[in-house]
């Protein structure tokens, strides 16, 4: 039905919380590659088949920590993860839709996280952090801009 497809699957954005949960208290083995190798976008690209991004969210204070690769599902997920100056973390988690439809920016807290989840062109898209809503939503909404087809889409309608 219609209103199944326009809803997004809860269980992806749980693992997302999940794997926040995992690997954002860990002290050296938060990431599987570090940010600073460059190949990083492109080696998560081709595991979960979704173009991977290294968002800048310097301007909102936060450095990439780098990526890992995980398990979802039937499927492949990535997770980016991001620290500030406090040594706060956020994650980033990307997946292949199991529903090929964008859905709208959603928001739903797990305990103590917060996580803004979307689908946008093929890819679907949770932001998890133990952070204000509003906070988050910066956060989320500087991810949106700057997600691949974000540009293409803008200049298409110009």
């Amino acid at each position: 039905t219609q209103m199944a497809a326009a809803k997004v699957p809860a269980g992806w954005v749980q693992r997302a919380a999940a794997a926040h949960v995992v690997y954002v208290p860990e002290p050296r083995h938060a990431v599987e590659v570090k940010a600073q190798e460059e190949h990083l976008a492109r080696w998560l690209t081709r595991r979960i088949d979704v173009p991977v991004k290294l968002f800048d969210l310097r301007a909102q204070g936060f450095e990439l920590v780098g990526g890992r690769l995980l398990p979802d599902g039937s499927g492949k997920s990535a997770q980016l993860m991001y620290q500030d100056a406090q040594g706060l973390r956020v994650t980033v988690y990307l997946r292949k839709p199991d529903t090929p439809t964008d859905a709208a920016f959603r928001y739903e807290r797990q305990g103590d996280l917060g996580v803004f989840y979307w689908v946008e062109s093929g890819a679907g898209y949770a932001l998890v952090g133990a952070l204000p809503k509003e906070q988050l939503l910066v956060l989320a909404e500087s991810i949106y801009r700057q997600h691949p087809q974000a540009g293409a889409a803008a200049s298409a309608a110009r």
